[in-house]
């Protein structure tokens, strides 16, 4: 992976201030607000949050240039995350596992900056990871993190292991593996190390690949729309182009709310249970939830949470859902099956054995993130 090139972007402080007996008081250095933002989502996904989520909350008072900087720190952070801790293995002779997450994470920081930014003063990474360990209220810990950041260089590193490498654990590589082939493989890991492209459909931000889906609904004008699982809404404004007459529905209706806007019905539901519908609908979609592994580019950290028992649990999830679309499917009608997920107990194995047609899309071969697709014309299931 190449280096990123950044504004330089370094902290401010004032000099000294002399008082009147000659002795002079120093400020206290605070962190830039970009790594502190940085530092602050870092702390919070190893608690369970989501990155993007975060840093979205709290970029809200940066300038343009500090906010670009804080996503780079986190979200690269977490691409990388084996490499880092081999590194800080190798300079501190100390494994991650040992280590206090405050004290992990600014390590981590720290060697990103250094190792895999340009023009990011190496003065300014080390000061001010020590600053927020420090602020964390680990200063006990300050001059080792010093220490081992004073001894990163930028010298080649020959990596251990495939899995460290390529920065994914090695059971999901393993599946990949199979699934695809091993440069395939290899690709897909290869692009989710990378910064991903930043694709818009009017004013909302939506990824190139979320955006391919839709179409193969082939909506037009005064049908009948469900989107069965329609939060955040970007599938639905993208539908309601079209001129569709919209029910969007969600598990939950925190998630349901911010799409008051679109003046469209609204539903909370389970959609793994019976639906609340009288009638049925000309077009479905039934975007499932899912594991996400279509998208560690733009969502790291599901790769270092993942489990192999999460798929299975999801499919039969994804199944239960699907099977309650069908009933809702009008004579005639089409129903669109997706997910952003690579896994085929996801995507083939939910449609297993169904007549329907299926796109796919995949990282490092396909612009975008990943994503499955499984076309049914007034379908069935058993």
């Amino acid at each position: 992976m190449g280096r990123t090139v950044l504004p330089s972007a370094c902290r401010s402080t004032r000099a000294p201030a002399a008082l009147a007996d000659g002795k002079t008081v120093r400020p206290t250095i605070v962190p830039s607000p970009a790594r502190s933002v940085a530092f602050e989502v870092l702390r919070q996904v190893e608690r369970g949050g989501y990155a993007a989520d975060l840093l979205f909350a709290l970029s809200t008072d940066l300038d343009s240039r500090d906010a670009g900087l804080a996503a780079e720190i986190a979200l690269g952070v977490l691409r990388v995350q084996s490499q880092l801790d081999f590194l800080i293995a190798r300079y501190s002779g100390r494994s991650a596992a040992r280590l206090d997450p405050e004290v992990l994470i600014a390590l981590r920081m720290g060697i990103y900056q250094m190792r895999y930014l340009e023009r990011v003063p190496t003065h300014a990474a080390i000061h001010e990871s020590v600053d927020l360990v420090k602020l964390a209220r680990k200063r006990s810990a300050a001059g080792f993190v010093n220490a081992v950041l004073r001894k990163v260089d930028r010298q080649p590193v020959v990596w251990p292991s495939r899995e460290i490498e390529l920065a994914h654990p090695g059971w999901l590589l393993e599946r990949w593996d199979r699934q695809f082939g091993v440069d395939v493989a290899t690709g897909i890991a290869l692009a989710n190390l990378e910064r991903p492209e930043t694709y818009t459909r009017g004013s909302r931000i939506q990824d190139i690949g979320s955006q391919s889906i839709v179409p193969l609904l082939e909506l037009s004008a005064g049908q009948t729309f469900l989107d069965l699982c329609a939060a955040p809404g970007n599938k639905t404004a993208q539908a309601l182009e079209s001129g569709v007459r919209a029910v969007a529905c969600d598990f939950h209706w925190s998630r349901l709310a911010p799409m008051k806007p679109m003046r469209i019905d609204l539903v909370q539901l389970d959609a793994r249970e019976p639906l609340p519908f009288r009638r049925q609908f000309d077009r479905i979609l039934v975007d499932a939830p899912c594991t996400g592994t279509g998208t560690l580019a733009h969502n790291p950290e599901i790769k270092w949470r993942l489990r192999p028992e999460a798929i299975q649990e999801l499919r039969e999830i994804q199944r239960r859902i699907l099977r309650q679309a069908m009933k809702a499917l009008a004579p005639g009608g089409r129903l669109a099956y997706s997910t952003c997920s690579l896994e085929w107990e996801e995507n083939e194995g939910v449609v297993e054995g169904l007549d329907a047609r299926m796109v796919r899309r995949i990282p490092g071969r396909d612009a975008g993130d990943g994503f499955f697709a499984a076309v049914f014309d007034n379908g069935k299931i058993p």
